[in-house]
């Protein structure tokens, strides 16, 4: 049987950071008591009319060109009906067939389109012990009804159940940054829906797909997909066929269980919202989305890369732009050494160093200055102290701050690289070695290590690394 690729398209939900709703005056928020942001409006009361946010249409331009879409010169929006309790309407207003972004990409996953629409309601079901005058019951809170919303939907361009979970973090620290949205999984301001199926590889005809929907951690996500790969895999391998449907993954259990078949967009009767003409944002709100948005994770990562700074080192900076700003920072500083070697010590060593159990100091908030960090690098640099002596510094930096030479000449932790003092200190541990000696002579370069490590510690750390390595093998004839 031919091997089956996986075929994975993400959708997005994002919540908006706005103060009100997405066509009324309720303000948002979360974990108030149970109904008490609502009005005739979001509760659908007869006669009233929906007014667009204007705040949440710029939060949708800034996605759509941080996500490089094309932006609609008008689109509409459209009633999708259902009946469901967390819907007053009987529909949701949202965008069909013309979004207000679409043709964008993200890293080298293709976003087939971004548009608005409002949330639903919240529902609560009750188990055995939340039982009402003696039988099961769901609750709905209309507080979240409302909510303003960006769906992002993709291509199905991911191909693996890991890169689908890391694709997302992309786009997360993407809309996080551009401070739209919060996107805190937790509270449900991002929700995941996997669309999955598998085909032969070097297939281009798509499989029957099914959704995975509401995923809220990247974890989950992972592992749902890879559950749902496995089930298609071994259904189709026992001459089944994969039902385009609906499923919950349960993270306790790692089962799926089927919800409802997959609906399309005709199961809705979709049909332009009579209520609100069509959405044409004009150049001053493009100017102004295009004038709010920061340089982008996945354009710092490129850059670093540029900069020979390692990818996934590259990644953890441009997830965080303080930490970044004091690399950049340092890199700019007196007596600075190249990019790659700064980035590592400011997401290794400095992290490290400024890390106590739970509680992590960011590098910007240290008694670390960006200077300090660079001078102490070129000290490294320029052999006046050694790699480990470097890391006592540093230790002394996040304690009190200072000055990093200051510290080396009151500590007395400047190198040791004269040959003529290190001859005799080689020379005893080379004897107190002889196993690890004759072991060298014999091709094993591995065994240096032994003597080099007696060195070291005969002088705190101090000796020249490369200088030992050279008098050790003068000294064995190797």
């Amino acid at each position: 049987m031919a091997e089956l690729e996986a075929v994975i398209g993400l959708e997005i939900h994002v919540q908006l950071a706005t103060r009100t709703k997405m066509f009324c005056g309720c303000e948002l928020s979360f974990g108030d008591e149970p109904n008490v942001h609502t009005c005739p409006v979001c509760l659908a009361h007869p006669g009233v009319l929906p007014v667009p946010n204007e705040q949440a249409i710029l939060y949708a331009l800034q996605i759509g060109l941080a996500l490089g879409c094309e932006i609609a010169p008008h689109s509409i929006f459209h009633r999708k009906n259902y009946f469901y309790p967390d819907s007053p309407k009987a529909y949701q207003i949202s965008q069909f067939d013309i979004p207000i972004a679409s043709n964008g990409r993200l890293d080298d996953i293709r976003i087939h389109r971004a548009h608005l629409e409002e949330d639903a309601a919240k529902m609560i079901h009750l188990g055995a012990s939340g039982r009402i005058h003696g039988s099961g019951a769901s609750l709905v809170d209309f507080n979240r009804g409302g909510t303003p919303l960006v769906e992002i939907v993709t291509e199905p361009d991911l191909r693996g159940a890991a890169e689908a979970a890391e694709w997302a973090r992309l786009l997360r620290e993407t809309v996080r940054q551009l401070g739209v949205s919060d996107v805190n999984m937790e509270e449900g301001s991002l929700r995941i829906d996997a669309n999955v199926s598998v085909r032969p590889a070097g297939s281009e005809q798509l499989g029957t797909k099914t959704e995975l929907k509401n995923m809220n951690s990247f974890r989950f996500v992972q592992r749902g997909v890879e559950a749902e790969l496995e089930r298609q895999r071994q259904l189709i391998a026992a001459g089944g066929r994969v039902t385009q449907e609906t499923l919950h993954f349960d993270p306790v259990s790692g089962s799926l269980t089927s919800l409802r078949s997959k609906e399309e967009s005709h199961d809705y009767r979709y049909f332009p919202e009579p209520d609100l003409v069509p959405l044409a944002p004009t150049e001053e709100m493009l100017r102004a989305a295009r004038e709010a948005l920061p340089e982008l994770p996945a354009a710092r990562i490129e850059r670093y890369v540029e900069m020979d700074v390692a990818e996934d080192v590259a990644a953890t900076l441009a997830s965080d732009p303080p930490t970044a700003e004091f690399f950049e920072s340092a890199l700019a500083a007196p007596g600075t050494v190249d990019a790659r070697t700064t980035a590592y010590w400011v997401t290794g060593e400095l992290a490290a160093a400024l890390r106590h159990g739970d509680e992590v100091v960011a590098p910007a908030d240290s008694r670390v200055t960006p200077g300090a960090l660079a001078a102490l690098l070129g000290l490294i640099a320029q052999k006046k102290i050694s790699h480990g002596s470097g890391k006592t510094v540093l230790a002394a930096l996040v304690a009190e701050g200072g000055d990093p030479a200051a510290i080396v000449e009151r500590e007395g932790l400047a190198q040791i690289s004269d040959s003529g003092a290190l001859e005799a200190i080689v020379a005893a541990a080379v004897d107190a070695n002889p196993k690890a000696a004759e072991q060298i002579k014999a091709g094993n370069a591995k065994a240096i290590g032994a003597i080099v490590g007696a060195v070291m510690k005969e002088t705190k750390g101090r000796a020249d690394g490369g200088e030992v390595n050279r008098l050790i093998k003068q000294k064995l004839g190797t």
